[in-house]
């Protein structure tokens, strides 16, 4: 029997996180809408329609698959936590990655590393489950993509392939320290660069990168970040979930003045060592191939492109009682319900 699900989402990166848990529900025949809000309105996905408030409220849903910080709990459903990135450990755990609002019924966690802390949480607050699954996101990186990595590569004409994401946190991002030399790293043409930012940087940001592209460089928008990454030898990046994103495949990542860094990154502070951060990341000594792979599998062991998969697994276990009765919501969890509807403007009854 068909079942319906809904994808929600508040920012335009949610949308290759989600887009992979679309097609693994369309390839089982279940029927799947999206709810992009706020930064994510007016986006969406090839073959899944569009609703807004009203739609999502009649259409009520088996399960809500939030890409975002919270999801509305008036909503029919499961509310299932897929995560918009990896802990990179911007803030403090509290405020962090680990923050438990008591909105989500179930965390599909992506690896070891999340997946402990979540259920010790669970453990202590019995309002939630965790499943660990893998992260959707990713599946693309293990999966035939239908050549669009391979595209990417061919203005580069054999040139090692050199891909550039920045957060856009003002205090950590690395974008606008690094243009002068990322820029004299193009006119050079010893690499190829494909060049994204987060949707949230600055339009001048934006600007002066997509003035880069040219023969020795293209602008990747959000929706090409994976192909991107795929396509790669190296990223250089900051404080960024795309740098354990690119880790997960075994490749070198170049970190400009991380908050946190670790040994399996090439981490530094001076724009001008950029050129010998590239030299060493494209020649990898084993100490640090190592490094790259052990914490690879912390955070992601999943190398089989069935995250989603897994993901739909977990919540139709939930749903049906294998993981066991959840305690009721916090009062916290009450008021953060009435912001969002206040936000959203809706008063009517929670549809469940």
């Amino acid at each position: 029997m068909m079942a319906e699900y809904l994808l929600f989402a508040t920012e335009r990166y949610a949308l290759p996180i989600l887009a992979p848990l679309a097609q693994a529900l369309h390839a089982s025949g279940q029927s799947v809408s999206a709810w992009f809000a706020d930064g994510a309105a007016g986006a969406s996905l090839p073959g899944v329609p569009d609703v807004g408030l009203q739609q999502a409220l009649a259409l009520r849903p088996r399960a809500v698959f939030s890409a975002a910080n919270w999801v509305p709990p008036f909503i029919a459903g499961a509310k299932v936590q897929v995560f918009h990135g990896f802990n990179v450990q911007k803030r403090d755990s509290a405020r962090g990655h680990f923050r438990v609002r008591g909105l989500f019924d179930l965390y599909c966690t992506q690896g070891p590393a999340t997946t402990t802390p979540f259920r010790e949480l669970a453990a202590r607050e019995g309002h939630f489950a965790v499943a660990e699954t893998g992260w959707p996101k990713l599946d693309p990186l293990f999966l035939d993509d239908g050549g669009a990595s391979a595209l990417l590569r061919v203005p580069a004409r054999g040139r090692p392939v050199i891909l550039f994401g920045s957060t856009f946190t003002e205090r950590l991002s690395a974008a606008p320290h690094l243009v002068d030399q990322i820029a004299a790293d193009i006119a050079r043409g010893e690499h190829y660069w494909l060049l994204t930012l987060h949707p949230k940087c600055p339009p001048e940001v934006f600007a002066r990168y997509r003035a880069l592209a040219g023969a020795n460089a293209a602008f990747i928008e959000p929706e090409q970040v994976m192909a991107a990454q795929r396509a790669a030898d190296v990223l250089v990046s900051d404080t960024s979930s795309i740098v354990s994103e690119f880790v997960v495949q075994h490749k070198p990542v170049v970190t400009f003045r991380n908050r946190v860094p670790q040994p399996h990154m090439i981490d530094f502070d001076d724009p001008a060592l950029l050129p010998a951060m590239l030299a060493r990341a494209l020649h990898p000594e084993p100490a640090l191939i190592a490094e790259i792979r052990r914490y690879a599998d912390d955070i992601h062991p999943w190398r089989d492109g069935r995250s989603s998969e897994r993901v739909i697994a977990a919540t139709e276990d939930f749903l049906a009682g294998e993981m066991g009765a959840l305690k009721r919501k916090p009062f916290g969890a009450w008021t953060r319900a009435l912001q969002i509807r206040r936000d959203l403007g809706y008063w009517g009854p929670s549809r469940r």
